[in-house]
């Protein structure tokens, strides 16, 4: 099995690689952004915490985010591999998932990082957030404040993960196309 971890700003692209890698190598795409909507959607204990936090712009903490992982990662049986989007988004995230990881006798493979600049994702998620009506994708200063985090707290994981020899790199402006060959290429390396 190969787990792979999509990494990049909000509005990358992460969540339209995921679907394509998950057709193109039957990965199963674990995306906590999902995980906690659910939960919001069936208006849960977490889901109720977790909305809050998430129209604040914030992140929602890590235990919360870690446990959900966990109960998922233990789960699964057969499968060619995970791909995470969206976890880990902290320091203390990663060191989780390596622990839930090596508790399942696994290990990330590779973390793969969409790259793209501050106007393009801005664009992008405004785009985004007419189609969804996602109220946290559609004020800009929440989108500022979720950049702002994603700086601050989780482009710091670059380097955990280049540590490890983890750590690609793709260039997340172009086409969808163009950007899931390069994906596909560092994937089948």
């Amino acid at each position: 099995m190969k787990h792979i971890l999509l990494f990049g700003p909000p509005g990358a692209g992460k969540g339209t690689q995921a679907k394509l890698l998950v057709e193109k190598y039957k990965f199963m795409h674990l995306s906590t952004g999902d995980m906690l909507r659910d939960e919001i959607k069936r208006s849960t204990e977490t889901g109720l915490k977790a909305k809050a936090i998430i129209d604040s712009g914030q992140l929602v903490p890590d235990e919360i985010v870690a446990e959900m992982v966990r109960l998922r990662i233990k789960n699964i049986k057969d499968n060619t591999g995970i791909i995470f989007d969206g976890f880990p988004r902290t320091i203390a995230q990663a060191r989780n998932l390596d622990e839930i990881m090596n508790a399942e006798n696994q290990e990330i493979a590779m973390m793969i990082a969409i790259d793209v600049n501050d106007d393009e994702i801005i664009k992008r998620i405004l785009e985004r957030g007419k189609i969804s009506q996602r109220s946290d994708d559609q004020d800009i200063n929440t989108i500022r404040n979720r950049i702002d985090t994603y700086n601050r707290q989780t482009a710091i994981l670059a380097d955990y993960y280049k540590q490890q020899e983890k750590f690609k790199f793709v260039d997340g402006i172009g086409t969808i196309e163009d950007i899931f060959k390069e994906i596909c290429k560092l994937v089948e390396e």
